[in-house]
């Protein structure tokens, strides 16, 4: 059996963009991003905090990483390098990016459906909500745990023992308790 993926987002996850503005958490790297390509050099740099032992701890995992992110190719060239990753495959929002669905449904949630094929997969956001759950639910054949992380916090421990389960889970015979569908 081929592993899972994990769907990683970049902002609130790893960046816990919602700290306290003035304090990078013991033990994360500041980093900053240009705004963009011909914005005005007066505008302030995209302020992100990495913690490097993120990118071993998601290596340990028994999963095909994946980019689940606005940054999209562009994690490769800021993210990565800071985490110690290999440049990874990523999804391609195309038009859903940022689209409203009348549905309420993130307007990730079908492309990372449809780009997981049938494959087991989790989501690791922060911004997944019922309608997410639901919408794998009834479109995606296979397992998938859409894993919600605090913006606040970024990944924990906690986090990634619950992605170290939900792999080892894959592993017990089809039909067993937790098993098959969203978890």
């Amino acid at each position: 059996m081929n592993r899972p993926l994990l769907f990683l987002d970049v902002d609130g996850p790893l960046n816990p963009y919602a700290a306290e503005p003035e304090r990078c958490p013991d033990g994360w790297t500041t980093l900053r991003v240009p705004q963009g390509d011909g914005l005005p050099a007066r505008r302030r740099p995209h302020r992100l905090w990495l913690n490097p032992e993120h990118g071993r701890a998601l290596l340990r995992l028994d999963y095909e990483l994946c980019w689940a992110t606005t940054w999209m190719a562009d994690a490769n060239r800021w993210i990565a390098p800071v985490l110690g990753l290999p440049e990874l495959p990523f999804v391609d929002f195309g038009d859903a990016l940022f689209r409203e669905r009348p549905d309420g449904v993130h307007w990730k949630t079908g492309p990372l459906v449809d780009y997981a094929n049938g494959r087991p997969f989790v989501w690791v956001d922060d911004e997944q909500s019922d309608l997410d759950q639901a919408y794998v639910s009834a479109h995606h054949p296979g397992p998938g745990l859409l894993h919600h992380v605090n913006p606040r916090m970024g990944l924990r421990g906690d986090d990634f023992r619950t992605l170290t389960g939900f792999a080892r889970s894959l592993d017990v015979p089809h039909g067993a308790p937790g098993v098959g569908g969203v978890l």
